[in-house]
C-alpha cells in the first residue's frame, strides 16, 4: 500500500483525532495523577492545568486499529519501538521501563502544546502536518518539546 501522507491527511486527520480522543479518555479513567513534584515539572514547562494530566504506564505504546492509520504511522516512522511516550491531550502513555523525569517533561511540554492548540484536533492538524512534511526529528513541535526537557529535579 503506497501512502502519500500529505495527500491523505484530510482522510487521516479525522481518524487520528477520533483515535486520540478515545485513547485520551482511556488514560483519563485509568491513568495515574501526578504527585506534587511532577505537578511542579508540568508547571515549569508551561502546562496551564497540570492537575488534569494522567499518565498510563504501558509495556508498549498502543497503535491504532485502523489500517490506514497504521500505514501512515509506518510510512512516517511514527509510533515505532523507538517511541517511549505519546501524549494525547492531557493523557500520556509512557513505556514503564523508560519513565524518567526527562521523558515526562518532554511529554508535559506536548500537553502545553495541546492546551495552546485548544483541542486534540487542533494540535494534531499541525503536528501531523509537521511530521508528514519534515519528519519527526525536525518537527518544530518536537524541537520545542526537546528544548523543555528537564534532566534533574
Amino acid at each position: 500500500m503506497t501512502v502519500d501522507l500529505m495527500a491523505d491527511l484530510p482522510v487521516l486527520l479525522p481518524k487520528a483525532t477520533q483515535w486520540a480522543e478515545e485513547q485520551s479518555l482511556v488514560i483519563a479513567k485509568g491513568g495515574l495523577a501526578l504527585d506534587k513534584t511532577l505537578l511542579d515539572v508540568g508547571r515549569r514547562v508551561g502546562v496551564q492545568r497540570p492537575e488534569l494530566i494522567r499518565v498510563s504506564l504501558v509495556q508498549s505504546i498502543p497503535l491504532p486499529d485502523d489500517p490506514a492509520l497504521q500505514a501512515a504511522c509506518a510510512a512516517a516512522g511514527f509510533l515505532s519501538e523507538r517511541f517511549n511516550g505519546l501524549t494525547l491531550g492531557h493523557g500520556i502513555y509512557i513505556r514503564e521501563e523508560r519513565a524518567t523525569v526527562r521523558l515526562l517533561s518532554h511529554e508535559f511540554r506536548h500537553v502545553f502544546q495541546y492546551e495552546q492548540a485548544g483541542s486534540i484536533a487542533g494540535f494534531l492538524s499541525e503536528y501531523l502536518r509537521q511530521i508528514f512534511t519534515i519528519g519527526y526529528d525536525q518537527a518544530p513541535l518536537e524541537i520545542d518539546a526537546r528544548a523543555h526537557e528537564i534532566d534533574n529535579l
